[in-house]
């Protein structure tokens, strides 16, 4: 039995089928045949002074020595004679009642630290200038020990 009768559209899509695995093919045995025997030193790249890819070592004589004592592995410690005021000062930014929490805006860092009601000494609003100690929350900074200044 012949083949049911074609449209021109699956003609020319069973024939782009089949030029693409006859192309692959084609390019497999290229490749195939071309293939190199690759040496350790033919994928060797060195890195210059600024850092650029290339293929030719670096010169023996443009070589610097570098102190193992002068290079630093972890991050550096923070000093403790940087720690800034316990105490700071903030404007409330927003506080809602209902659940408990809101934002200080602290007048130093310009950043809002959340404070939850646990948090506050004394009933604090909106626009209150404040006075709290900065913490580490899970989330970021809590303001802890909260008071309105008059």
């Amino acid at each position: 039995m012949g083949r049911s009768q074609e449209t021109g559209k699956k003609k020319e899509v069973r024939s782009n089928k089949q030029k693409k695995k006859k192309d692959k093919e084609k390019r497999r045995q290229e490749r195939k045949e071309n293939k190199k025997s690759g040496s350790l030193d033919d994928m060797i790249a060195y890195v210059n002074e600024d850092g650029s890819l290339s293929s030719t070592p670096p010169d023996e004589e443009d070589k610097e020595e570098t102190n193992v004592e002068d290079i630093q592995v972890s991050v550096p410690k923070d000093d403790p004679q940087e720690e800034p005021d316990p105490i700071r000062e903030g404007t409330v930014a927003f506080f809602n009642d209902n659940k408990g929490y809101g934002f200080i805006k602290d007048s130093q860092t310009g950043e809002n630290i959340f404070v939850h009601a646990t948090g506050l000494e004394e009933d604090i609003s909106e626009g209150n200038r404040v006075s709290f100690e900065v913490v580490k929350g899970d989330r970021g900074p809590n303001a802890t020990g909260v008071k309105v200044i008059r």
